[in-house]
């Protein structure tokens, strides 16, 4: 088993938050001992905002920084904890909170959907969400 960083990597299906993780100099963070719980938006949910969007966030750094820590719980979360937040709210490392709701699966802020859970990692947890977070 690997960290969240190699277990992402791995996948092959995460290239962007890979790259923007790097830039942001989040990595050294995800590969500590955590634990941490991550929604990972897929190279397919990154493709979703509009064009030129990650492009500029990979030259904003502190607004990628934001963005990307939106993405993450201190703790390990499971799907079966998450499937008790209906609901609820859970803060994030960036100091925001999501909205989780469990009607028809989970949603976080009500409109992105979690597509897949449970990806064990030495320090934590990956769930895979459709789309990218954005703070309000």
């Amino acid at each position: 088993m690997h960290d969240i960083i190699d277990t992402a990597v791995a996948a092959g299906t995460f290239t962007t938050l890979a790259a923007a993780l790097t830039a942001a100099n989040l990595v050294d963070t995800l590969k500590s001992s955590g634990p941490f719980t991550v929604f990972a938006p897929t190279d397919e949910a990154f493709a979703k905002l509009p064009a030129g969007t990650v492009e500029s966030l990979l030259k904003d750094i502190p607004k990628l920084t934001a963005i990307l820590t939106y993405h993450v719980i201190a703790g390990k979360v499971m799907a079966a904890d998450v499937m008790t937040m209906d609901g609820k709210t859970a803060a994030t490392v960036n100091g925001a909170t999501l909205a989780i709701s469990t009607n028809n699966g989970v949603k976080l802020n009500g409109t992105i959907t979690v597509v897949a859970t449970d990806i064990a990692a030495t320090n934590g947890v990956i769930h895979v969400i459709d789309s990218v977070l954005l703070p309000a």
